[in-house]
């Protein structure tokens, strides 16, 4: 389906620079566009791909002003990165849903499925399971008994979703997820490890997406709760009783240990590992890689293991860096010192002598 540089203004309440007739019918990157695409520039470190891109269209910042010809047209918009976005979820929305429950899958004669669902085939939906209207549940997937999955869901292949847990609706969770598994629970009994048994479950609220294999573990009593708006990466573990604040983002390979609180608007980099019973406050900025052993306030900047503000563990790293230079400066002032010390030595000696 084309598009007018025009039609794709007045969506996205932007102004045209250049041909508003210009039509394109899918997407490129800025320094791989083809003719009848749509690109855009939000970062000016890429702008010189700008001038050479072959892209028909391309999304700009308002504030944005060229230096050199362009030979494609412009679409000003508040924010190119967020518009680009809106367009291509348009794009996704466009193609044909998938709907129908597959005759291989499994379906508990108690359990509920709402209307316009897809069900794919080996599927499986337990016991007084719930599967809300519009919702896809493809292939392989498992839905246990009690659980319940909210509106327009999408639970990708391979997602486990173990009993009495509970997903909002517009969640994407995706191949391999796992929700609700055991936390790590066990206590030590005689010289060995007597499981504690985990009879919470997890709390997914609306609109959260969750990444290919991240494992969010159920409660020990209660609910591990993922707040509206969140966003989890691959490969990243929640630990039991666990609560992350509304519309924070965690990159792969986070894990979080148990009964941890994370506030809202938080950031995450990857690899960030956080041990249990903290608090982390709101508009965190943890950087890859930071290991936390205690409290983070609200709006910190923190990064290094053990942790350090932003701006310190900057300047101790280019400290770092210096040790080797460092380190031969001390031993040649050490040598210099002894020198000095026994010249010295050597001058008292002469002048107790001519005394």
């Amino acid at each position: 389906m084309e598009f007018t540089a025009q039609q794709i203004a007045d969506i996205l309440k932007g102004s045209v620079a250049g041909d508003p007739a210009t039509k394109v019918s899918g997407f490129s990157k800025i320094e791989e566009g083809v003719p009848g695409t749509i690109t855009f520039l939000a970062n000016l470190k890429y702008e010189q791909h700008i001038y050479v891109t072959k892209a028909s269209i391309v999304l700009v910042n308002n504030d944005f002003k060229p230096t050199a010809p362009i030979e494609a047209t412009l679409i000003k918009v508040p924010n190119a990165y967020s518009s680009l976005a809106k367009l291509m979820e348009l794009a996704e929305q466009s193609k044909a849903k998938k709907s129908g429950v597959d005759a291989m899958s499994f379906i508990s004669a108690s359990a509920s499925i709402e209307e316009d669902c897809y069900i794919g085939a080996f599927a499986y939906i337990g016991e007084n399971a719930k599967i809300g209207k519009g919702s896809i549940i493809y292939p392989y997937a498992y839905i246990g008994d009690n659980a319940c999955i909210g509106e327009q869901t999408t639970v990708f292949p391979h997602v486990t979703v173990y009993k009495d847990c509970i997903i909002g609706n517009n969640c994407i969770i995706h191949a391999g997820a796992v929700i609700g598994s055991d936390g790590f629970g066990f206590a030590p009994e005689d010289g060995k490890y007597k499981k504690i048994v985990q009879l919470g479950n997890v709390v997914i609220e609306d609109d959260v997406e969750i990444g290919a294999n991240t494992t969010v573990d159920r409660a020990v009593m209660g609910s591990t709760i993922i707040h509206s708006g969140v966003k989890l990466d691959n490969l990243i573990q929640i630990a039991h009783n666990v609560e992350v604040g509304y519309h924070t983002a965690m990159a792969a390979q986070t894990g979080i240990a148990g009964s941890t609180k994370i506030g809202d608007n938080c950031m995450f980099g990857g690899q960030v590992g956080i041990i249990g019973h903290l608090q982390i406050g709101d508009n965190a900025q943890i950087a890859a890689q930071s290991g936390i052993t205690k409290n983070v306030r609200t709006n910190a900047k923190v990064m290094g293991t053990p942790f350090l503000p932003l701006t310190g563990f900057l300047r101790s790293h280019i400290l770092f860096e210096r040790l080797p230079e460092l380190n031969t400066k001390i031993n040649r002032l050490e040598r210099e010192i002894e020198e000095l010390k026994k010249n010295i030595q050597a001058y008292g000696k002469t002048e107790n002598l001519s005394v």
